[in-house]
């Protein structure tokens, strides 16, 4: 496959010095040759309202169309009282909803995560994998990535500075391309 693999990335914090966001800055420098990654703020994302899930925000049919023109989908979360933030979740459900018009429907994903707790966010990995069950979802298995102690992986800039999280990610990223390609074959 000569075109290159169209990635979106997006995190599920709105903290502007998020490890997340730093995370998926991270694999932007790390993406492989043959993809591209784009990355979606969820920063104006209303909470759900299934009232308006007929006629949703603006916000939400942008983030919704990015996903679909999307060959893979890459998600940095947070852990948040042993799961994913809540910000994370809404946006799941805004793009998901209404039933039968899940954006996500099919897609290849992979995840990380970035936490300052020894476990590197490795619950709210495990909770959103639930969560790719229902959306029917293709999550990449291998590497899993958990930077943990991400306090003290990021420089003042935001740039990962762990070679071992870096190469994981690189990986990862190498891994989503080909299991997206194996998928859309």
């Amino acid at each position: 496959m000569n075109r290159k693999t169209n990635i979106l990335g997006f995190a599920g914090s709105l903290r502007k010095g998020s490890y997340n966001r730093m995370l998926l800055r991270s694999a932007a420098e790390l993406v492989p040759e043959n993809a591209a990654l784009e990355i979606f703020d969820l920063e104006g994302i209303p909470p759900f309202n299934q009232d308006l899930e007929q006629s949703p925000p603006q916000k939400v049919k942008d983030f919704k169309s990015k996903i679909r023109a999307a060959d893979a989908i890459l998600i940095a979360t947070p852990e948040y009282n042993y799961s994913i933030s809540g910000v994370l979740k809404n946006a799941i459900d805004c793009a998901s909803r209404p039933y039968g018009d899940n954006a996500f429907e099919g897609q290849p994903v992979a995840i990380m995560s970035a936490s300052i707790g020894i476990l590197g966010g490795a619950r709210a990995q495990y909770h959103l994998r639930q969560t790719f069950v229902f959306l029917n979802m293709y999550p990449v298995n291998r590497p899993e990535v958990f930077v943990s102690l991400s306090e003290q992986k990021f420089d003042a800039q935001g740039r990962l500075t762990d070679d071992k999280a870096r190469e994981l990610i690189r990986t990862l990223l190498v891994e989503l391309v080909a299991w997206t390609n194996k998928l859309k074959a």
